[in-house]
């Protein structure tokens, strides 16, 4: 399948949008990475500050997946660096959601991944291995859960509970 503009989604999709089948996150999120536009099925990480799950599932192939990683809005230290984009790129990954940090946005500019954070900050995260995989979470304003759909561009983000075709 083709990618769909996320404007257009919302405009052929009015219905889907009143029942809470697609959503739309709040406009909160920077863009990095080579990949203005990305899409794909979802798999989800809840973490605080630590990132060792993250690249747990940035190791496994990717296959076109939305990696959301819902990092509680922390500020304090970022979760995704260039060496996890550039993993993620290697094993196939659509895009990154942080709802926190990244660090190396040079390294991480030249990827082909697209990838969406609060914002940077160089501290990197702890390496304790706490936090879920594949549980629903709370990112810009909704609840993403695994196997949801994602389509992100620069018009911004969008969740869907199915694949969407126009």
């Amino acid at each position: 399948m083709a990618f769909l503009p996320t404007a257009e989604i919302c405009d052929t999709n009015a219905a889907h949008l009143s029942s809470g089948d697609l959503r739309i996150l709040h406009p909160v999120f920077h863009m990095y990475g080579q990949s203005r536009a990305f899409y794909g099925p979802v798999v989800t990480v809840k973490v605080f500050e630590d990132n060792v799950l993250v690249r747990e599932l940035l190791e496994t192939k990717g296959e076109g997946r939305v990696l959301v990683i819902d990092g509680g809005g922390s500020m304090r230290c970022a979760l995704v660096g260039g060496n996890l984009v550039q993993l993620g790129q290697n094993m196939g990954w659509s895009g990154i959601v942080v709802n926190g940090c990244v660090r190396d946005v040079d390294e991480i500019n030249l990827c082909q991944v697209g990838v969406r954070a609060l914002g940077s900050y160089p501290l990197r995260s702890n390496k304790k291995g706490t936090g879920e995989k594949h549980v629903a979470v709370y990112v810009g304003g909704t609840f993403i859960r695994d196997g949801e759909w994602l389509y992100a561009d620069n018009d911004g983000i969008i969740v869907s509970k199915f694949e969407l075709s126009i």
